[in-house]
């Protein structure tokens, strides 16, 4: 286990803020979390767990442990015709997990393409995009209790995925680290999904007759390529706010009053709005406010062009947020965890 203090953590965020981490130990086993844990170094209001840094704005310096998850590993545990388990360690880059299990033809992430951050905070929050969830492949996700070190497995059930949501973020919040997280995903007779966004048009674009999943993987990509900034490049951290999920009368009140609003129905009679639409017609799409801004081409995503402060960010998240509640009578409700 490597361990440093007053660390520099711009180059552990895709925002690209720069402040200072009091400690950071940078664990690549399941059996250094274990020991960590069982050395009482988790259980601290003071520590944070850090995967790809693709889902967290800081807004000042932290002054407590950052634990680095760097676990990597991908395990085939079983397989039949039809359907293949696949353990990964929480550490690995989610996209390149994605295209590893597509280059085998493996099916049933290719929709979640592109998406950035690590394995282990991909069952955090239910990442999802163009139609699909992680909650339809993940079989087990393995965990560390935080106060003793122990290991335990959670079923997909025990996992209680929500929109954007999970067991990880609600009642079992901070008590533990996912260390791998196993996927079952088809080997043969993939369920494809194309009916989201401009997939099926992109597709004809890139002359795929056919839908396979590298073709889905493929459209996906030169979609996410064409709206969203690359972290790279511009400081950001993807969608910054959860699209609201309304109830059949409130959305119907809603309407009324503007009648081109979109909207996706959800499984359980709900009704889904797209934050950007709402943050759009606020007036902020492409705003820029000295070094940082909404984004030109996605207004759900706020960007730092390079020395702004994570604090400035967060103050505009806020005034977004305002006007879209006074506009729509909507509580947008953000993404990423603010430190």
């Amino acid at each position: 286990m490597h361990q440093q203090t007053n660390v520099d953590l711009l180059p552990y965020n895709t925002f690209g803020i720069s402040v200072t981490g009091k400690s950071m130990a940078r664990v690549t086993t399941t059996q250094e979390l274990q020991a960590l844990g069982k050395a009482g170094k988790l259980s601290s209001d003071k520590v944070f767990i850090l995967g790809g840094g693709s889902n967290v704005l800081f807004t000042q310096d932290y002054d407590g442990l950052i634990v680095k998850i760097e676990i990597l590993g991908r395990e085939v545990v079983s397989e039949n015709d039809d359907a293949v388990l696949l353990k990964v360690g929480a550490g690995e880059n989610w996209h390149s997990t994605v295209q590893f299990c597509v280059t085998h033809n493996w099916g049933g992430v290719e929709n979640l393409s592109l998406i950035p951050g690590t394995v282990g905070a991909a069952p955090m929050q239910n990442i999802g995009a163009y139609g699909v969830e992680i909650k339809e492949v993940i079989h087990e996700v393995e965990a560390i209790d935080r106060s003793n070190g122990t290991v335990r497995l959670f079923s997909n059930r025990e996992c209680e995925f929500g929109y954007r949501d999970s067991i990880f973020k609600q009642q079992e919040k901070n008590r533990y680290v996912i260390s791998s997280v196993t996927l079952r995903l088809t080997k043969k007779n993939h369920h494809v999904n194309v009916s989201y966004g401009a997939i099926q048009d992109t597709l004809q674009a890139l002359g795929h007759a056919s839908p396979t999943i590298q073709a889905i993987s493929e459209a996906v990509i030169h979609i996410r390529r064409s709206k969203l900034p690359d972290p790279a490049v511009i400081g950001n951290a993807g969608s910054f706010f959860k699209n609201p999920t309304l109830n059949a009368k409130s959305f119907e009140h809603l309407k009324e009053k503007f009648k081109n609003i979109p909207s996706y129905p959800t499984n359980d009679g709900a009704v889904k709005v797209p934050a950007a639409w709402l943050i759009e017609q606020c007036g902020w799409k492409g705003k820029t406010f000295d070094q940082i801004g909404v984004h030109q081409h996605q207004a759900l995503v706020l960007v730092n062009y390079g020395g702004g402060k994570g604090d400035d960010i967060w103050q505009l998240a806020m005034k977004i947020q305002q006007s879209v509640r006074e506009k729509f009578d909507v509580l947008l409700q953000p993404e990423v965890n603010i430190l």
